[in-house]
């Protein structure tokens, strides 16, 4: 207790804006009596400290008498002291213990004579976590404030404390339950990322053309961390997680169309030249080819990206309409805001920022690995082809 005590007072000379009411979860002041038996006496009258302990608890808080059943329910009997005499030290001291002693006399022997009582302070509850003694330093955060960032303060400012060996903290509360939710969507983001790994592998028959386009769905999320910096939005763990997740199933859509019609072109150029499936055009060609699909696919990724985009931005910016009142009074009551907004906007703009960062991506980035990939299997086969024998 001394030593929350102290961290406490660390915490609040540190003076970190935000910080509302620092307080302890335990009251070291509350109020308690203390019975001590005198066993000695208690001995000598044949009275048990169980018996004392017993007749006390029955009268603050019950004992279960019998059962009354009314129906199919049944319903428990507690017999205790009344809500005025519970309370009252006369009342509770002044009660007999009574029992038979060993020659079967029946005794009444008066609380009392066995006890001793002493009002002392004490702590209002004692908290455990994992059989381990827990006590909690708390506070409000004021309107203004990120959380996330008063508790690395926090945690800068707790590097320089030095607490005794047997004593150890962590936080908990809002940040335990975030890095749980950031935990579980990472999670969830290795697994979508794998399985889109797998599905395009199977689709393309090959293992090139999907690490392009993987390499461009983990690049897209530099649009997003870009789009909060030079926006200043805050990085809301769990809908920024999902917007992220949603943002590589979008992107991964627009880089198959591209490389698909690509590759389509490039067979039709083999086939009109009458060149084996196995072999390579040249490289002028396959950058004609390359030109051609981003000539002609740039329209359908642009407007893929613009009505993404252009639907995403209502929800971002918390546009509400009520559509009743717009056909039955003509009036659609428009407002922009509203705790819609609050809870959809950070993945809205996770999406937004993302695949727009993807279209530039998907029209640049893509065909030029593709491109680079290609030169490199030409150049590798040119030199393998030199070092076979020929035949004579």
């Amino acid at each position: 207790m001394n030593e929350a005590q102290k961290i406490q007072t660390f915490i609040s000379e540190q003076g970190i804006p935000g910080i509302e009411d620092l307080n302890l979860d335990v009251n070291q002041n509350k109020p308690e009596m203390e019975v001590v038996v005198n066993r000695e006496k208690a001995g000598e009258l044949g009275v048990s400290t169980a018996q004392v302990g017993q007749a006390l608890r029955s009268a603050i808080y019950g004992f279960d008498a019998s059962t009354y059943k009314e129906g199919e329910d049944d319903y428990d009997i507690f017999v205790r002291f009344d809500g005025e005499n519970r309370y009252n030290e006369s009342a509770l001291f002044n009660q007999n213990i009574t029992f038979r002693d060993n020659t079967g006399t029946l005794k009444k022997i008066p609380l009392a004579t066995l006890v001793e009582t002493k009002n002392i302070a004490t702590f209002s509850s004692i908290k455990r976590k994992d059989l381990k003694r827990v006590i909690t330093i708390y506070s409000n955060v004021l309107e203004g404030f990120n959380p996330t960032e008063i508790v690395q303060k926090i945690q800068g400012s707790m590097v320089n404390y030095k607490l005794p060996s047997h004593i150890t903290y962590q936080f908990t509360g809002e940040q335990e339950e975030m890095a749980k939710n950031m935990a579980f969507l990472s999670k969830a983001l290795v697994i979508a990322m794998a399985l889109i790994l797998l599905i395009i592998v199977a689709q393309f028959n090959s293992i090139s053309k999907p690490i392009i386009i993987f390499i461009a769905i983990v690049l897209s999320f530099i649009g997003v961390l870009f789009g909060l910096v030079i926006f200043q939005m805050d990085f809301v763990v769990m809908m920024t997680m999902m917007g992220i997740i949603s943002l590589a199933g979008i992107v991964v859509n627009n880089a198959i169309v591209l490389i698909d019609y690509t590759q389509l072109l490039i067979d039709r150029k083999k086939e009109e030249l009458g060149i084996p499936e196995d072999m390579y055009l040249s490289r002028e060609q396959y950058r004609e080819a390359i030109i051609a699909a981003g000539t002609n696919r740039l329209r359908p990724v642009l407007l893929t990206a613009i009505t993404t985009v252009l639907g995403l931005i209502p929800l971002a910016v918390g546009l509400n309409l009520n559509f009743f009142t717009l056909f039955t009074e003509f009036d659609p009551q428009m407002y922009i805001g509203g705790d819609n907004n609050i809870f959809w906007k950070p993945m809205s703009w996770t999406i937004i920022f993302g695949l727009t960062f993807a279209t530039f991506l998907t029209l640049v980035i893509v065909p030029t690995l593709f491109y680079l990939l290609n030169r490199a299997k030409i150049r590798f086969y040119e030199s393998k082809t030199q070092k076979e024998p020929s035949v004579g």
